[in-house]
């Protein structure tokens, strides 16, 4: 895996979250303004409505922006021995089975995918990234999954 597709990859992927928050919020504009949301009733609140979802909207557009921000930082990181912000991590299972998380700023919970390889995104304040942070290369990490205990090593950090 290289680190450098994954950084394209997830600025793609931030990027088209941007452009969704920007039609939604938009479309919701549009319905807030449009003659057919004028309140016709003191009962009326199709017009209330509109505002309100036309303000979450734009709520949204912002906080995409500030995501591509603090990714931007995030993606300038040099490659360090331990699981740090910025970080591509690969971990595995005593069955084989690999896992690739990229230690991100926010945004937990994005995922891409790479050549039927998917990634996730966590961030240091997340139960798996709390159980990363600060371990190197051939470590074991233990975590807790929905009450069962799962042991992982770190193969890779990118």
């Amino acid at each position: 895996m290289k680190k450098i597709v994954v950084i394209e990859a997830l600025r793609m992927a931030l990027e088209r979250k941007l452009y969704e928050a920007q039609e939604a919020a938009n479309s919701a504009r549009q319905d807030a303004i449009h003659e057919q949301s004028a309140a016709e009733t003191q009962y009326d609140s199709l017009s209330i409505e509109s505002g309100y979802l036309a303000e979450g909207q734009s709520e949204r557009v912002e906080q995409a922006h500030n995501a591509i921000s603090a990714f931007e930082s995030v993606f300038k990181a040099e490659n360090t021995k331990s699981v740090e912000e910025g970080g591509l991590v690969k971990l595995s299972d005593d069955q084989g089975s690999s896992y690739w998380y990229f230690i991100g700023p926010q945004e937990g919970g994005l995922k891409i995918t790479i050549l039927d390889t998917q990634i996730l995104v966590v961030t240091l304040l997340s139960p798996m990234g709390k159980a990363i942070k600060g371990k190197q290369l051939d470590d074991e990490v233990e975590f807790d999954f929905n009450g069962t205990k799962r042991f992982f090593y770190i193969d890779e950090i990118l």
